[in-house]
């Protein structure tokens, strides 16, 4: 396990002891797997913040916690390294904590702990249950100011929200719905990842309303708990299908939607109207091949960087602030997605 970085740092990133640290690197035993899985993360997480490590400045170290599918994961862990250099004039680290699904004690479990070692932020994407709202709670007790991204926690005395207008989304996508289906028949199939996001809640309100006043003739059809995963959802998404021969349009809040395609194509039938979120691998693939109608899309890196601000404001590193605005919903679709790196 080769690396260049103090043990200091190590167990920093880590969140543990140094005695814990160096019994994993010296291969000593008496250390669990997953620990030593911390320790070659923390590592990895070090040499792609080098750059932080090196700077000199006063240090904030945030905790990034995300309740999500891989996909979004990846895209947040990306979104914020790309800005770490950009947060002048403090220096950021960050330490992930991801995980895709899972009982709410276990998120709570792991604020808990951030609260116990301490913590410069928690920047928090995770349901919204009283578990997580009471742990929440007990960070801010401790002087650890939480940031909620792209679903909040209204009541759990969160420092900020940063993400989009989520009602507004979903009135964008009924929207489009609406005219693109135009007077052809159909029901439309909304997908939630989990009624416990109030991002997606809100985003189902918005969508609702606006079928009800615009297109009050359209039959909705909801699934929930898919988690976002692929498994659950061609699951749940197939047997609606198998029960509503009239679902022709899908609005996709929660994700999945390789595996929702798939299961309208098994059993041979036309999806001629779909709506997403977020420009994440998959959607970007799937747009490409225009399977996709429109993707609603926001500027992640922006999200973060609004984030840390807030962070480094509640700690005097920033001046005072007035609220920020929502972050700007986009709508993307294959003829104006944004160029690849390598294109």
């Amino acid at each position: 396990m080769g690396h260049p970085f103090p043990l200091r740092e190590i167990a920093r990133q880590a969140g543990l002891s140094e005695a814990t640290v160096d019994r994993v690197l010296n291969h000593r035993g008496g250390v669990r797997e997953s620990t030593a899985q911390e320790v070659r993360r923390a590592i990895a997480d070090l040499d792609r913040q080098r750059t932080q490590v090196r700077l000199s400045g006063r240090t904030f170290m945030v905790d990034i916690v995300v309740q999500a599918p891989e996909r979004f994961t990846t895209a947040v862990r990306a979104a914020l390294e790309a800005e770490l250099s950009s947060l002048h004039p403090a220096v950021l680290r960050s330490r992930f904590h991801f995980r895709e699904t899972g009982p709410a004690a276990e998120q709570a479990g792991t604020l808990d702990r951030i609260a116990r070692r301490g913590s410069q932020g928690v920047i928090l994407k995770a349901p919204d249950v009283p578990e997580v709202t009471a742990a929440v709670g007990r960070l801010t007790a401790a002087g650890i100011p939480v940031v909620t991204l792209v679903t909040d926690l209204p009541t759990s005395g969160r420092l900020a929200y940063v993400g989009i207008d989520d009602r507004a989304a979903g009135a964008t996508a009924a929207y489009l719905t609406g005219q693109w289906l135009g007077d052809r028949p159909g029901h439309v199939l909304t997908s939630l990842s989990s009624g416990f996001f109030r991002n997606e809640e809100e985003r189902e309100m918005g969508f609702r309303s606006v079928m009800r006043a615009r297109h009050p003739q359209r039959t909705l059809v909801e699934i929930a708990e898919g988690q976002g995963l692929d498994a659950t959802q061609y699951d749940l998404v197939r047997a609606a299908l198998e029960r509503d021969a009239e679902i022709r349009a899908v609005y996709s809040i929660g994700g999945g939607n390789d595996a929702t395609l798939r299961a309208f194509a098994d059993l041979g039938r036309e999806c001629a109207v779909f709506v997403a979120h977020d420009l994440d691998h998959d959607n970007t693939r799937l747009l490409r091949e225009h399977r996709l109608s429109a993707v609603l899309h926001h500027d992640l890196r922006q999200d973060m960087r609004e984030a840390c601000r807030h962070v480094m404001r509640a700690h005097g590193a920033l001046p005072p602030a007035g609220p920020a605005l929502p972050t700007a919903i986009q709508v993307v679709t294959p003829y104006n997605l944004p160029a690849r790196r390598d294109d």
